[in-house]
């Protein structure tokens, strides 16, 4: 009888034993599975920081910190920079988003609008709504500044007019034309932004409504002029529209 007994404490054993195994290898399919929040946790931190990027560039131009990004994004540094290895990294992705959202409203007015100056109109009036021109692509647009030397000698940088005056910064001019001397042969979002804006610009200028004098790098730089950085939302869109207006008359052929 104390044999059986024996017998059964010692199977009550193995049952207690194979039900803590089982326990832990739930344990286990249970930690697997919580990998599935982190990776949703992992992609709405990304997501936070592409806005917080756009954000924070569009503010104060693409020589904005890293650190900035993340204060916006209320991440971490570090999560910035698992995500991005460099801010080079972190800006060429705003900017190819950026790119592809100009050409994608490029075509959609070419497609949309059979007289020309509507069509480019049309164009310069969407992209500038969107805030487009605080994140136009860096290698787009190339700009002048003095070096300070006795010569007065313009050092050309790839960078978008900044939105607020920097200090020491100079006058901005616009240097580059049709993208070859921006350095954009090699990109191809750059080149088909370009090609699309250019159709735009040889139509208008054919049917006699655009000046003549007007250039592509013209027409961007309209886009990056015409979308200012102010706090309030409604200020802001009644500022862009107004500046764009008289913009836009300034390009009219007379």
């Amino acid at each position: 009888m104390h044999i059986q007994d024996s017998h059964w404490s010692s199977a009550s054993a193995l049952a207690s034993g194979g039900g803590a195994m089982s326990a832990a290898a739930g344990n286990g399919r249970g930690d697997g599975a919580r990998t599935t929040p982190l990776r949703v946790d992992a992609q709405r931190n990304l997501e936070h920081v592409l806005r917080a990027a756009r954000e924070v560039f569009g503010e104060l131009g693409y020589g904005a910190p890293m650190e900035d990004v993340a204060r916006r994004a209320r991440v971490g540094v570090g999560t910035v920079y698992r995500r991005f290895p460099s801010k080079d990294v972190l800006v060429r992705r705003i900017a190819e988003e950026e790119t592809s959202r100009l050409t994608d409203q490029a075509r959609a007015a070419l497609g949309q609008e059979d007289e020309p100056w509507s069509a480019l109109s049309r164009f310069l009036r969407t992209s500038v709504a969107s805030g487009a021109g605080r994140l136009l692509p860096p290698q787009v647009l190339q700009v002048g500044v003095p070096d300070g030397g006795a010569d007065g000698a313009l050092v050309d940088e790839a960078r978008v007019p900044q939105q607020r005056t920097q200090p020491g910064g100079g006058e901005l001019r616009l240097v580059a034309e049709q993208g070859a001397a921006a350095g954009v042969d090699d990109d191809a979002g750059a080149a088909a932004l370009l090609g699309v804006v250019g159709q735009l610009v040889e139509r208008a200028r054919a049917a006699g409504e655009l000046r003549p004098d007007v250039s592509v790098s013209d027409v961007l730089l309209v886009i990056a002029t015409a979308a200012p950085s102010l706090p309030d939302a409604a200020q802001q869109a009644a500022a862009s529209a107004r500046l764009l207006d008289i913009l836009l008359e300034g390009l009219r052929s007379r």
